[in-house]
């Protein structure tokens, strides 16, 4: 079978801007989460979140592109641009044919289409921008990519709400494998951190409303959680095959072993109290990956600081590990970067690469009340020390969507 590597890592996230950065973040707990000064937030219910307050497009793309691209096309074409800087790779020297892009997001251009909704409503449709629907489209930031970088191979926008992004890689993954492609530029974008999102998650009951201390509002397995917290950005990796990667003396950061994916097929918003479509998709990333459980060192928890997903999730580690589940280490990067929706798998991941870099798993901020329904390993405090050789990367969404990542130190 062909081997899938990881040659390249492109993080814009609410904390930091590529991957030097963001693992410097991750390692002394940064916290990204604040009172929302990028926008005005109307009435909205809940005014903070983990926002990129300093992100200019002009830096990733020509002045009259952006003005003609949603934030999350943005997002992406940046991201991209940083994964494939860092992978060190010739995009002009590959057959093109060889070469995609998998980049999903959970909302699209909803700033661009709630803007453009508004000029029809009070200007008439004759007003509506002539580049609303490209810049609009979900699909549009694979799109872009693939224009900036000549990738004429597979080409997906895979939308699957929180879970966009793992699934995206896991699809990427699955394409390399059999021979569709050799290098595909795969994660996620997000940037529905606006009033109507904000607006349309609060009335649900689903965000965090500690307006009194923002900084701590996102808890993951924390006993006092009381919901997530809206953030934005975009994670793009390099998924190689080892041959490619190898002819080019590329650095390989892990391998690509292992994905399992599930539907709940229960409850368009909660998930599944029993764990079994979770538990599903991590057995079948394991067993792809030819890992017991007790082999597996790390897990990069989809942790969203919501009661039902976190006490499901917990669960899924016990019912997976049993005896084990107290040495497994599990965190949480959303207690850092915020809930990115369709780009936190994809940033969940890039993290998830410290640990076997740097020997290092980063710690789970906010956590002070310990829930026993949450008993799990978690790494807190400054984080764990650790040699870690096989880790998992969970992403459960909205609508009952599961997706899990294994990948292991490249040997």
């Amino acid at each position: 079978m062909r081997r899938v590597v990881v040659t390249g890592l492109g993080p814009i996230s609410p904390i930091a801007t590529g991957k030097d950065a963001y693992w410097k973040a991750l390692r002394e707990g940064r916290n990204g989460v604040g009172p929302i000064t990028t926008f005005e937030l109307g009435d909205c219910p809940v005014t903070f979140g983990a926002e990129i307050k300093d992100f200019d497009p002009t830096r990733w793309m020509d002045g009259k592109e952006a003005k003609r691209s949603d934030r999350a096309i943005q997002f992406a074409v940046a991201a991209s641009k940083l994964a494939v800087e860092d992978a060190k790779l010739d995009t002009k020297s590959m057959d093109p044919y060889r070469f995609g892009v998998y980049i999903g997001t959970g909302q699209g251009g909803i700033e661009t289409s709630f803007n453009n909704f508004k000029t029809m409503m009070e200007k008439g449709s004759r007003r509506v921008s002539p580049y609303f629907i490209p810049m609009m489209i979900s699909n549009m930031s694979t799109a872009y990519v693939a224009i900036v970088h000549g990738a004429k191979g597979p080409n997906l926008c895979i939308v699957t709400a929180c879970a966009t992004s793992l699934h995206s890689l896991g699809e990427a993954y699955h394409t390399i494998v059999r021979d569709d492609a050799d290098v595909i530029l795969a994660g996620g974008t997000e940037a529905a951190l606006r009033a109507i999102s904000i607006a349309g998650f609060a009335s649900m009951k689903a965000l965090s409303t500690r307006m009194d201390s923002p900084e701590t509002a996102s808890r993951p397995f924390d006993k006092d959680r009381d919901g997530f917290v809206m953030g934005e950005g975009a994670g793009v990796l390099v998924l190689e095959e080892l041959e490619h990667a190898r002819a080019r003396g590329a650095h390989i950061y892990g391998e690509f072993v292992g994905y399992g994916t599930s539907c709940d097929a229960g409850h368009i918003t909660a998930p599944d109290p029993e764990a079994e479509g979770a538990l599903y998709a991590t057995r079948h990333a394991m067993r792809m990956a030819g890992w017991s459980p007790e082999q597996v060192d790390y897990v990069n928890a989809h942790g969203t600081s919501t009661g039902l997903n976190d006490k499901m999730e917990s669960m899924m580690v016990h019912k997976v590990f049993g005896e084990r589940a107290k040495d497994v280490v599990v965190t949480s990067t959303k207690s850092m970067i915020g809930h990115c929706l369709g780009a936190a798998g994809a940033l969940e991941t890039i993290a998830s690469f410290q640990a076997i870099e740097q020997g290092y798993i980063h710690p789970t901020l906010n956590y002070t009340t310990p829930d026993p329904e949450c008993d799990i390993n978690l790494s807190t405090g400054r984080g764990v020390e650790k040699k870690v050789d096989r880790m998992l990367v969970n992403s459960f969404g909205f609508g009952g969507h599961n997706g899990v990542l294994a990948f292991q130190r490249f040997v």
